[in-house]
């Protein structure tokens, strides 16, 4: 039971995070859609799929960059490099849960 309260306590300080808040805000408006829209059984899953893709990466995200804080408070180019890659890992996969929810959402029109 401590590592469930353990997981609970790092989601809710993620969630204390603007940019991983900001995706939940997103993940509202994407189930509201999937309602409006009544969007078939596999398309929830795929929209699932999408949400937790992209709010995972968002939470690794922002573990890697407090690391790299942590490791190298002063500016680094290799630091740098390492942060813009996470945060296009969290870009991509909003990038293609976009297009899958637009995919969906088209075709309900």
């Amino acid at each position: 039971m401590n590592k469930f309260r353990v997981a609970f306590d790092g989601l809710y300080q993620a969630l204390r995070h603007q940019s991983v808040f900001v995706q939940f805000v997103f993940m509202i408006f994407a189930l509201i859609a999937s309602f409006v829209f009544k969007f078939t059984y596999l398309e929830n899953l795929i929209l699932g799929l999408c949400i937790g893709l992209v709010i995972v990466t968002e939470i690794i995200n922002t573990c890697i960059e407090k690391i790299c804080d942590f490791m190298s408070p002063e500016t680094d180019e290799r630091i740098k490099l390492i942060k813009d890659m996470s945060a296009g890992a969290v870009l991509f996969a909003a990038l293609v849960s976009l297009i899958l929810g637009l995919m969906m959402v088209i075709n309900h029109l």
